[in-house]
């Protein structure tokens, strides 16, 4: 998630991270498990309740994991911060404006999405902690940047409409930047972070284009 420090530093900082912000990572779990919920009981606000949530996840990471506790061992941090806050800004505009949709549908995407959002939230800390890295030295879900963007990207999967394309480039931006350095120092499970991005981000934007060609297919029909 930075510069190439040690995985000894990595596991530090998760410490001390998760050892201080308890019992939030009981409140993250309750809001990921209510946005399933309103991705399967759709009602009027469901997806705009849903951005919300997100909103708050991603601005949570990007001020209190970036800026408080990473900051101090990673300069970088700074930027990654004020990228996870400008996405954050991006979910609360969609609460305010809607331009997202989430709704599930038996197809090849939500298998892909829900097989994400599962790795996020139960996948991270059993993978990890078959790697050594147990709780406190583990990244939380929904606290921190890893498991956020790949369950993320499982909720992209879950839209029922197209995906408004700035929504993916700091998602992708991070799987890519900040899913490689962690896994060359030891932290595999960020594996999952770069699969989510790289193949998440390549089947969304096929999906929208085969959107597409149908909506244009169905005008030219009608």
């Amino acid at each position: 998630m930075n510069d190439l420090f040690p995985l000894e530093q990595f596991m530090e900082v998760f410490e001390k991270y998760n050892l201080a912000i308890w019992p939030m990572h009981v409140v993250a779990y309750i809001l990921g498990i209510a946005i399933l919920f309103l991705v399967v009981k759709r009602t009027k606000y469901s997806s705009q309740i849903s951005a919300a949530i997100l909103s708050f996840l991603w601005l949570w990471t990007g001020i209190v994991f970036f800026l408080f506790y990473l900051s101090p061992v990673s300069t970088p941090s700074y930027f990654f911060g004020g990228l996870f806050i400008i996405q954050a800004i991006l979910f609360l505009g969609s609460v305010i404006k809607p331009r997202l949709s989430f709704g599930t549908e038996l197809n090849v995407y939500s298998v892909v999405g829900i097989l994400f959002i599962a790795y996020a939230m139960v996948g991270y800390p059993v993978f990890g902690s078959f790697l050594g890295h147990s709780y406190p030295h583990s990244a939380p879900f929904g606290l921190t940047p890893c498991p956020t963007t790949v369950f993320t990207f499982g909720l992209f999967l879950l839209s029922d409409k197209k995906m408004p394309k700035p929504f993916l480039v700091i998602p992708l931006l991070w799987a890519i930047i900040g899913g490689f350095p962690p896994v060359f120092v030891g932290v595999l499970e960020d594996i999952g972070l770069i699969v989510a991005g790289i193949f998440g981000t390549a089947i969304i934007l096929y999906r929208d284009w085969k959107k597409q060609g149908e909506e244009i297919w169905d005008g030219q029909a009608a």
